[in-house]
């Protein structure tokens, strides 16, 4: 005889995701929220929701390339064979990220080097 199995409970209810944001961002974090729960089917660039991101150039792109990834700047250090301290100060914007070190990250980050420029 076959015994009766639990079947997995499949929550189609809201949830609440708790972030992290800077506090002049978080207006436009709500708005993108309670549009998203309108049902509006349109995509948003980054420069929408974040304005104030606009022309900080590639190290605003490089962090957050290397963050989605999980590493910390001594492991993509480590994997690029680029001095850690020249990535501190990439993503920092003291240092350019020229095209030759863009092409070594990017193939560590899976994206197009030009990304990162």
């Amino acid at each position: 005889m076959q015994e009766p199995t639990k079947k997995h409970h499949i929550d189609n209810e809201m949830i609440t995701l708790r972030l992290k944001v800077h506090r002049r961002n978080a207006p436009q974090v709500e708005e993108f929220a309670r549009k998203i729960e309108a049902g509006e089917e349109r995509t948003y660039s980054i420069e929408e929701v974040f304005p104030d991101l606009i022309d900080k150039g590639g190290f605003v792109a490089l962090r957050a390339y290397r963050t989605r990834e999980g590493l910390t700047q001594r492991q993509l250090a480590e994997k690029t064979g680029i001095p850690q301290r020249h990535i501190s100060e990439m993503e920092n914007g003291k240092r350019v990220i020229g095209k030759e070190m863009a092409r070594r990250l990017g193939t560590v980050l899976g994206v197009d080097f030009r990304a990162l420029l």
